[in-house]
């Protein structure tokens, strides 16, 4: 791979993703199998004024040995310098950066539920460190290749060709082309045009429906707005958090989704794939779930806590997006949930609520935000979907047709 179009992602990371300020931390998390790259995206954080770049390396591997020989109390325990890291993070407010490149299988065989229980004794802690970042500084994930996901993706070219490959897919999906920077200004700029138009519909419901059988109806808070690429701090910083992205979206009413949908590509959760799977809502709940494959995994989402079996997210992804194009099945949310329309289980976002910046986490919550410990994305896109919303004024209007915009 030539260096310098990896030179220009990692600018494109660092000003269009993270876009630290003068004299702000930066908290980079990142996999053990691209060093140099990483080394990249360091130097362009320190060129654009970062402080201090704090690296935190990690390895799948890792996680599968601490839920295998850790006891369930040491696994759930947050210790007192890990408490520290989350205070240093509400206090300073430092930009995240996240670098990965995941296994798909990377914890086939972990003990779910050991796993689950931990995470779920360790939440209640973590909670009110995250909410006081939350909306208050830049963050951005994107994508670098691993051995095993190259493999996966590509599974019968060798490491050294599918690494190579999988290159060239992420860089192709983030625009990494002669400018890269004015590429996503002008990417961000239509985006922003579709989410200003929807949200000026007023819609009160989304009725989803597919030849596959999704046949759902999704109602939408009162003072929605549809979000998408760029977002913006409370301090005004912009920034894109997800580095690729094609996604309009918008965060749902709590407790009010009726009927079933059927995911259109399967799902990489906690190391494993659930396949073939369907959900069935009643008063905006999940009532009903199977999966062909790894239905146990699936059972366990959505039982996480209270909110894990409701609605966090509805994002609008024209099935002929670039990422779709390529045919790849990715195996990694990051760019499966960008190449077709895709629900998330669990929390929601508080930036598609009207003046959320001004508001309290009690004022989001009862505008109808869902809160959860997991926020989970699932693709339903198919070339045939159609999504017709239901407007306050009494209009309908087509806003998805064979897969794709329709206006």
């Amino acid at each position: 791979m030539q260096k310098t179009r990896l030179r220009k992602y990692a600018k494109l990371i660092a000003k269009m993703g993270a876009n630290p300020q003068k004299g702000q931390d930066v908290i980079l998390n990142c996999g053990i199998e691209q060093p140099e790259f990483v080394g990249m995206v360091v130097e362009e954080l320190y060129k654009l004024g970062a402080r201090k770049v704090h690296i935190k390396w990690n390895e799948m591997t890792m996680q599968k040995y601490h839920v295998k020989y850790q006891s369930l109390k040491t696994l759930s325990t947050v210790d007192s310098y890990e408490e520290a890291e989350l205070k240093f993070s509400a206090d300073v407010l430092p930009a995240r950066v996240m670098l990965g490149s995941p296994n798909p299988d990377g914890l086939k065989g972990v003990n779910v539920a050991k796993m689950s229980k931990s995470q779920q004794a360790k939440f209640p802690i973590i909670k009110p460190y995250r909410d006081a970042i939350d909306g208050t500084t830049q963050w951005t994930i994107a994508a670098v290749p691993g051995k095993a996901w190259a493999k996966k993706v590509f599974p019968n070219e060798r490491s050294s060709k599918a690494m190579e490959m999988l290159w060239e897919a992420i860089l192709a999906a983030a625009r990494v082309d002669e400018d890269p920077i004015a590429a996503w200004e002008a990417h961000n700029a239509d985006i922003q045009r579709r989410c200003e138009y929807l949200t000026g519909l007023n819609i009160e419901t989304l009725e989803y429906k597919s030849s596959n059988g999704t046949d759902l109806r999704v109602g939408m808070m009162k003072d929605h707005q549809f979000a998408g690429a760029v977002e913006v701090t409370k301090s005004g910083v912009a920034f894109n958090p997800n580095i690729p992205t094609e996604e309009a979206f918008v965060t749902p009413m709590r407790g009010v989704a009726d009927g079933i949908v059927y995911a259109s590509k399967p799902l990489s959760y906690q190391g494993a794939l659930i396949e073939d799977f369907w959900f069935r809502f009643e008063d905006g709940k999940v009532v009903e779930a199977h999966a062909e494959k790894n239905d146990e995994r699936l059972q366990k989402m959505i039982t996480m806590d209270e909110g894990a079996a409701y609605l966090g997210e509805c994002a609008l992804v024209p099935f002929d997006s670039p990422i779709n194009k390529t045919g790849l099945l990715f195996y990694n949310t990051l760019f499966d949930e960008n190449a077709c329309c895709h629900f998330a289980l669990g929390r929601g976002f508080a930036e598609c609520v009207k003046g959320h910046h001004e508001k309290s986490r009690e004022e989001i919550k009862a505008a109808g935000v869902n809160e959860s410990m997991i926020h989970v994305d699932f693709m339903i896109g198919t070339a045939d979907l159609s999504i017709v919303a239901h407007c306050a004024d009494g209009k309908k209007v087509q806003i998805f047709e064979n897969g794709t915009w329709a206006f």
